[in-house]
C-alpha cells in the first residue's frame, strides 16, 4: 500500500531543495517554452535536461563570477550561455 502522507513530504522536500514554488513555476515555464519552441524533438529534449540541472535561476549576487549564466531560451527554443 502507498504511503500517502510519506509520498506528499517528499514531495515537499523536493520542492524545498529546487528553491520552493516560485523557482518550480519558473522551471516550468521555462521547459513550457523550449517545448514551444522550434527545434527538433532531440534539441528540445536536451535543452529541457539542462534546463533542469540547475533549479530556478540563480540571482547574480550568489552566483560565482566564473559561473555563466543561463539565460531563458530564445524564440527558437534552445537556452544559451550570457556573455
Amino acid at each position: 500500500m502507498v504511503n500517502f502522507k510519506r509520498l506528499a513530504d517528499k514531495a515537499k522536500d523536493v520542492v524545498e531543495k529546487r528553491g520552493g514554488t516560485d523557482a518550480l513555476k519558473e522551471d516550468a515555464q521555462e521547459l513550457k517554452d523550449i517545448a514551444k519552441g522550434k527545434g527538433s524533438l532531440k534539441e528540445k529534449a536536451k535543452a529541457a535536461a539542462d534546463a533542469l540541472k540547475e533549479p530556478g535561476e540563480t540571482p547574480d549576487a550568489d552566483r560565482p563570477a566564473s559561473a555563466p549564466r543561463q539565460t531563458r531560451a530564445p524564440e527558437g527554443g534552445t537556452p544559451r550561455q550570457a556573455k
